[in-house]
């Protein structure tokens, strides 16, 4: 029986996977009209972010909301944009904050492209 089965592993160690995926959400929020990346990164960085809004939607204080958004993004100016700015938008919605849209193969490797944005 095969198990954890939850994320995709992106051929990586697993601290080299988070910050990957720390650095990729640290971008997308100080770049809200999308980033480039592959079609799994993309994936799994949309898994990321949304559990992280709404992590910080359901933080009761402002001080719990920061802490939620530095804990995972690596600037703070990139926490603050993120708390002020991009999670009081979705205050109404229940779920995908993030849109995927794929952009054909790259030319270097042939590898699936995708741009990964806020809805």
């Amino acid at each position: 029986m095969i198990t954890n089965l939850n994320k995709r592993k992106l051929n990586m160690p697993s601290g080299h996977r988070r910050a990957a995926l720390r650095n990729l959400a640290t971008n997308l929020v100080r770049h809200e009209s999308g980033i480039t990346t592959t079609v799994a990164k993309a994936k799994e960085l949309r898994r990321f972010v949304d559990r992280l809004v709404t992590r910080v939607k359901r933080a009761t204080t402002d001080a719990n909301k920061q802490r939620a958004a530095r804990s995972i993004l690596t600037t703070a100016s990139a926490a603050d944009k993120f708390v002020r700015i991009i999670v009081p938008r979705f205050e109404n919605v229940r779920g995908g904050y993030t849109r995927m849209a794929r952009l054909g193969t790259r030319r270097g490797d042939n590898a699936d492209m995708a741009v990964v944005r806020f809805r």
